[in-house]
């Protein structure tokens, strides 16, 4: 288990068929303490997310072709800030090994140990970051559930009061 900081994250360039990605981009440039124009984007992103063949923005993180500023990696999981925070700490936390879960929808019973371990990372990254008093466990599916980047991955959202229900 490492801890790192990285560069401060900054949207990838669209692509020729980045197109969606600069969708996502400019919906998650927002911070935390949006206006409900803000949440629509994020509906709107979500929305217009596919999932694709190729790399995915988290894929791109985890090989380190766009920046990130990280927070704990080990040979399992890569977690890092949110480029659109929705609380003060909004940290993501994916599997470094995509293996078909795009969503938690395609989870199959050999995806049981990966989910393991996208938890415990979010327990030690909570405790890393002092949110001894609370904190929040997100994962997004699919287009109702706002999911905008097909990769499985789970928020940690922290230091502010949440409320419920959510959504």
């Amino acid at each position: 288990m490492t801890r790192t900081s990285g560069a401060q994250a900054q949207h990838p360039p669209a692509t020729a068929s980045g197109d969606r990605l600069a969708v996502i981009a400019s919906h998650l440039s927002h911070s935390w303490l949006g206006t409900p124009a803000h949440m629509a984007g994020e509906k709107e992103a979500a929305l217009a997310a596919e999932p694709v063949d190729g790399p995915t923005i988290f894929e791109k993180s985890i090989g380190k072709e766009i920046p990130s500023q990280v927070v704990y990696e080990d040979q399992k999981v890569l977690a890092f800030r949110d480029i659109s925070p929705q609380a003060p700490i909004h940290i993501i936390i994916i599997p470094k090994v995509k293996d078909g879960l795009s969503r938690l929808l395609k989870a199959e019973e050999r995806h049981v140990e990966v989910l393991g371990n996208l938890l415990y990372a979010a327990k030690v990254v909570a405790k890393q970051e002092g949110l001894g008093d609370g904190f929040r466990i997100v994962i997004n599916d699919g287009p109702e559930g706002c999911q905008s980047v097909y990769h499985l991955h789970v928020h940690l959202l922290g230091e502010r009061q949440m409320n419920w229900p959510p959504g």
